[in-house]
């Protein structure tokens, strides 16, 4: 979902210290969570936007974000989802989503 490079950089930060919490993370998020066939992976970048940004975490936002522009979503889809967002979640996260989403897209429009 957030491609080759994001799995190799996260691999590749693995120690002692976060060996176990790195597992745990692959395991029941890409395995169990994103790899259960029930929901798209388009209904999954929906879902995981509204529960990231509501809990304000914009790194995780950004990075799914731009897991949302490759499972497939047209950046007037993902405008939608941030007005979504801006009324159940509040006017500041909202903003601070459209500050996001607004950065990737630009550079998704430079390369």
């Amino acid at each position: 979902m957030l491609g080759d490079a994001y799995v190799d950089r996260a691999l590749a930060n693995v120690d002692d210290f976060n060996r176990d919490f790195q597992r745990l993370a692959t395991e029941y998020c890409w395995g169990e969570a994103w790899g259960d066939e029930t929901l798209s992976p388009r209904e999954r970048s929906v879902l995981t936007l509204g529960m990231v940004a509501a809990l304000g975490k914009m790194g995780e936002f950004a990075n799914h974000f731009r897991g949302a522009l490759v499972n497939g979503l047209t950046p007037n889809e993902l405008r939608a989802v941030l007005v979504q967002i801006a009324i159940y979640c509040g006017i500041p996260a909202g903003a601070d989503c459209f500050q996001v989403g607004q950065t990737i897209l630009g550079e998704s429009k430079e390369k």
